[in-house]
């Protein structure tokens, strides 16, 4: 493989197990896994609950940590970094969008995008245009300064986008980001993933039941008790019109 493509790669998982302990009893969450992510790739997660597809999200995302095998991201190796190196690796390289969107309910749109950047060396200036643009990316400029329970559950999820994206992180994590959608705004939000990804050429990773979603991705990796059973190309994706219908 050539140093262009070596350093193109922002995810390589290699012979990945995962094992949790109930009681006495070894229970394998995941079996084996090899996968390799380009970067500007598009991957959705698919199979059946139970299968591993949240826990290997999560290994990506340096949440957890393999029983056996190696995690790399970012020419990181997420299994022999300490807590506090992955804790500040992870405020640099990775967004995180999910299901029930995570905003705090007393501070506004502009105030929990801001609570990642707050984490940074960036001073009161450099955050506010990060935020400034986070949101428009998003499209809720004009929603700035409102509180999530005055937000519908679409723009919610975009507030969360905008957080994920504002401190410009290296891969997008997302956990059934239209789990909790109408089919009008789940076909928002995909539009918005999918420009993020073609657009501001974003890594993704998304965990998803819905094969509409799932469409919209670049490849597919099918997970079936643990097991890599299908991975392969999506065909064209389909035009926003018929995602949404």
């Amino acid at each position: 493989m050539s140093g262009e493509q070596q350093s193109n790669r922002i995810v390589v998982v290699s012979d990945l197990y995962k094992e949790f302990q109930r009681d006495q009893i070894s229970i394998p969450v995941l079996v084996g896994i090899n996968l390799e992510m380009q970067r500007g790739d598009y991957l959705a997660l698919m199979g059946p609950s139970g299968s591993g597809k949240s826990t290997l999200l999560n290994m990506i995302a340096g949440l957890d940590r393999p029983t056996s095998g190696r995690v790399e991201v970012c020419g990181q190796d997420l299994g022999r970094t300490s807590e506090t190196e992955l804790a500040k690796w992870r405020s640099r390289h990775v967004g995180f969008i999910f299901q029930m969107y995570n905003l705090i309910p007393v501070l506004t749109a502009y105030e929990n995008v801001e609570l990642p950047l707050t984490l940074t060396h960036l001073s009161r200036r450099e955050r506010d245009e990060h935020v400034k643009i986070a949101l428009e990316v998003v499209g809720l400029t004009d929603r700035m300064h409102h509180y999530p329970r005055q937000l519908s559950g679409g723009q919610e999820q975009r507030v969360s986008i905008a957080r994920a994206i504002a401190t410009d992180p290296s891969l997008l994590v997302a956990d059934e980001p239209t789990g909790d959608l109408d089919a009008t705004s789940a076909g928002e939000i995909l539009e918005l993933m999918q420009r993020l990804n073609s657009e501001f050429e974003k890594t993704i990773v998304m965990v998803t039941h819905d094969p509409h979603a799932a469409a919209q991705a670049k490849r597919t990796l099918h997970l079936e008790k643990g097991l890599l059973v299908t991975e392969a190309p999506q065909p064209a994706r389909a035009a926003t019109s018929e995602a949404k219908s």
